[in-house]
């Protein structure tokens, strides 16, 4: 079975929303690539090359029967992921109007940066990578796999731990004690869980 990503008359649908929440991200990496400096720890490359390996197998295997929602969730499967995705999207946006020029797509420090605590920065220590879980999560439901949306899931959340550790050891090296408060406070990823 076709996943409805390629279907009349979801896949413009999908593919809109695919390219409206993706568009600004490929921005940023091109800005961030060009920028790249050493307090990064290669987070960059390794949130590329994860996203990237996920990306290319995750839609093939939305083709696999097998591997797909049952067909009577296929329609309903497809909205929650077109959904998740839109709110992952909304959700960095935010992030990125909170974070101002304190937002880089890599890992950059300044003694002088303000520790953002408002808006979801006030709930989460890093909302922006949940977001960015959310955007690849709601790609692979939207797929109508429920392994591509696993995969999805599971390769974003392992290349944002790995940027976030670089990115909290960094921010502690050169905030130091009002990052150390602002950690202290928040969970990572999900609200009074992680």
């Amino acid at each position: 079975m076709r996943p409805l990503a390629y279907v009349w008359p979801y896949a413009p649908l999908f593919w809109v929303v695919f390219l409206w929440a993706f568009l600004p991200e490929f921005a940023i990496v091109r800005r961030a690539r060009r920028a790249q400096g050493a307090s990064d720890g290669k987070s960059l490359q390794v949130i590329l090359l994860g996203q990237s390996i996920a990306f290319f197998a995750s839609f093939p295997l939305g083709w696999v029967p097998a591997l797909q929602f049952a067909p009577p969730h296929r329609v309903a499967a497809f909205y929650v992921g077109v959904a998740t995705l839109v709110a992952g999207s909304v959700l960095r946006r935010h992030c990125w109007r909170m974070l101002g020029r304190s937002f880089t797509g890599d890992v950059q420090a300044r003694p002088d940066q303000e520790v953002v605590s408002r808006g979801a920065y006030r709930i989460l220590r890093h909302p922006s990578y949940a977001a960015g879980i959310m955007l690849n999560t709601g790609v692979g439901i939207a797929l109508g796999s429920w392994v591509s949306a696993a995969l999805l899931t599971v390769s974003s959340f392992v290349v944002y731990m790995y940027r976030m550790t670089v990115e909290e050891r960094t921010l502690l090296a050169v905030i130091g004690e009002p990052y150390r408060q602002f950690m202290s406070t928040r969970r990572r990823l999900i609200p009074f869980v992680y």
